[in-house]
Parts: C-alpha cells; structure tokens; sequence
C-alpha cells in the first residue's frame, strides 16, 4: 500500500529527507559556484565568456542526463538513487577541487550539475509528492525551503573556506560533508520510507484516497493538456534567471543603483520563504493546477514595476513580487504532475518537466541579452515579460482533464 501519512508529523521522516536532499543539491547550485566564479576563472585563465560556456554546457547536459536517468526514481530503492546522488556529487566535488586541467574542471562542473541541481533535488521533491495525498502541498512546501536554508548557509561557509585555504577548499569542504555526514544521514531517513507500490488506499481516518490511475511519461507526452500547463510551468524559473542574470544591467536602465538592487534581495527572499510557508496550505485547498495560474500573477505586477520604475521602493516591491512567485511555484510544481498523472511513474514525468526547465534557464540569460544588445529597454522588457506571464497563466486555466489515449501497440490489439 502507499504510505501517505495521516499528518506532517507522522511523515516527519519524509519531510525531513527531502528538506535535507533540496539543501544539499545547493552544492550544485549556481549560487554556491558564484562566490569562487572569478577565482577559478583566473586559476584556469579562463575569459568571462569561456567560463559561462563550459558551465552552460556542463547544465544542459546535466538535464539531458536527468532526462535518461529520472525513473531511477520509480525504480530502484530510495536509499540506493539517494546515495548513488550524493556519489555523484561528492565525486563531481572532488574533481573541481584537484582539478588540474580545465578538461577535469568542466567534467566536475557536470557531475556537480547532474548530482545535485539535478538529481538529488528531483529525488527530494518526487519523494514528497509521492508519499503525501491530503498534505502533499505542505510537504512540498516545507521540503522546498531547503533551497533558501542552502543559499543562506552554503555561500557564506564557502566565502569562509576560500579565505582559509583558496577557491578549492570549499569543494573539499562540500565533498567531506556529502560522504561523511549527508551520505549516512540521508542512508538512514531513506530507508525509514515505505515504497508505494499502489496509487490508492484507505487512511486511517475511514477516508479513501484517490489518486488518479497513473499514466506513464508517454502517456502523459500525448496528453493535451501537459503542452497547455507546460508554458505556465516554466516561465517563472525563465524569467527569474534571465532578469537576475541581467539585473544590474536592469538596474542601470531603471535609475537603480547595484547597491539599492542588492538591499531589494532582502525582499525576494522575504516574498519566496513566505510564499512557501502559505503555498502549501493554499495547494492542499485548491489543488496545484488551479494554483499554478494565480501562483504567476505577483511575478507579472512585479514585471510591470521594473517597466515603471521610480523610486527606490520600487525595486522592493519588484523583487518582492517575484519573489513570492518564486515560493509559489516552487510548491505547484511539486505538487502539479502527481496531482494530474499520479505517483506510479511520477520520476520519469518530472524528470522530463526538470530537463526542460534546466534547459529554458540555460537559455533565458541569451535571449534577455539579445534584447539588451539590441537596444531593447528595461520598460519594453518588464511589459513584454509581463504579457507573456498573464497569457500563460489564461492558457492553463484552460487545460484540459488529462485523458488516456491508446498507443499504435494497445490500438492494434
């Protein structure tokens, strides 16, 4: 039977697990790398351009290869997928840190990428979403404040390892931790999780659960409606990584200096934990699919202040608003293809949905630059981002009910 529990305490172990598993994908998280960016730069005498082209490579393959390997999830063991994770991350970890070539460098980049932005987060949160039905929006929500307890920790403990012992000692550092404590940490919270083995049962409390019959990723690649969800899906972690990508050049043409955009941070990672912490209840009320539409609303009024622009309370309320639609999707899009297409095969769906978020953030820093190279200003920017925003929200809104439809191979018999 599924074990879905009757409370969050009661799957505190499965809370707990994927919390830890969303903190520890921080190590390949472009936040961690950002504060030894300019120092590993000038160690492998590497321009601006050919250091982002040899972590933009190493990202998308990272998502090609989270798209081959997701259904691990589905198929073996979660204390087997989990170390095998942590392995690879720990190893990616290592190489970066006695790298002596930029060949090593560029393959440690990849295995830090798969490891951790990639799979261990997407074993965290596909772990959540499986094992909870009535509180699958709050375990979602509570696993995916991991990723703010990470950017809060993990730079500043590599801005303090860098002065002990130069930009190699933080890899170090991280594959120490990852073998030495996360490996038989998460070892042993993986293997208090019950496997589910069937999509329904009947709790505790007399009620029945009823997830919907699981479709399998191709099915779900010939549903209809995943194509109509999709857009609004990936346009928050597009937009978010292309305007912070580009924000100073955003600040600049706003009248915004790099100082007053820095202090307005305080403001988005205000917005994203609070939104965590309201997303849940809000996804277990409505459901994440009639959430995922509103979730995108903060960030489309935050757009249409960066097109105003104006005083320095703007920027607040810009971040802010983004911020929150930040912490919003973060927890719909946990929630959203369990929710449509069940847990049997769930994995596989999201690790496709994954790949293609990793591959749409991969590319929103080069479209907004070509704008910017083109002249296009921070007003036409924050409008038409805006536009998109509110016309892929009404799209989903009219998603259809998924359906299955016969393969060639069922139709033929």
């Amino acid at each position: 039977m599924t074990h879905s529990p009757e409370s969050l305490w009661g799957g505190r172990h499965i809370v707990a697990f994927g919390l830890l598993a969303m903190a520890l994908s921080g190590f390949g998280q472009t936040f961690f790398f950002s504060v030894q960016g300019a120092d590993i730069r000038a160690a492998f005498d590497l321009t601006h351009s050919s250091y982002g082209g040899v972590y933009s490579a190493a990202t998308l393959v990272s998502a090609l290869l989270l798209l081959r390997v997701g259904h691990w999830v589905d198929r073996w063991s979660l204390a087997r997928v989990t170390v095998t994770a942590l392995g690879i991350l720990a190893l990616g970890c290592i190489l970066i840190g006695f790298a002596p070539h930029v060949t090593v460098l560029a393959v440690g980049f990849l295995l830090v990428r798969f490891g951790g932005q990639g799979l261990i987060a997407h074993i965290g949160i596909t772990t959540a979403g499986r094992h909870f039905h009535w509180h699958r929006g709050k375990a979602i929500a509570l696993t995916a404040l991991g990723m703010p307890i990470a950017e809060a920790v993990l730079p500043l403990s590599a801005i303090a390892l860098l002065g002990l012992g130069g930009w190699r000692m933080p890899w170090w550092g991280a594959a120490g931790v990852l073998v030495l404590i996360a490996m038989p940490v998460m070892t042993l919270l993986a293997r208090r999780i019950r496997p589910v083995t069937s999509p329904s049962e009947a709790d505790t409390t007399g009620h029945t659960m009823h997830e919907p019959v699981s479709f399998t990723r191709g099915e779900a690649l010939r549903d209809p409606g995943f194509y109509v969800l999709l857009p609004a899906a990936l346009v928050t972690p597009f937009i978010v990584t292309a305007v912070l990508f580009h924000q100073v050049a955003l600040a600049d043409a706003s009248g915004w200096s790099v100082e007053l955009i820095a202090t307005a941070f305080t403001g988005y990672a205000l917005g994203h934990v609070a939104a965590l912490l309201l997303a849940g209840p809000l996804v277990d009320r409505i459901g994440a699919q009639r959430t995922l539409p509103l979730a995108t609303l903060p960030m489309a009024l935050g757009l249409i202040a960066l097109a105003i622009g104006g005083p320095a309370w703007v920027a607040f309320v810009y971040l802010g608003l983004t911020g929150i639609t930040t912490g919003l999707v973060a927890t719909v899009g946990g929630s959203l293809w369990a929710e449509r297409y069940g847990v049997r095969h769930l994995g596989a769906i999201r690790a496709l949905a994954q790949a293609m978020m990793v591959i749409s953030t991969a590319a929103a820093p080069i479209v907004l630059g070509m704008l910017l190279d083109l002249g296009v200003g921070a007003t036409a920017i924050g409008f038409m981002l805006a536009g998109c925003t509110v016309g892929f929200a009404v799209l989903a809104t009219f998603a259809p009910a998924p359906r299955r439809r016969a393969s060639p191979r069922q139709s033929a018999a």
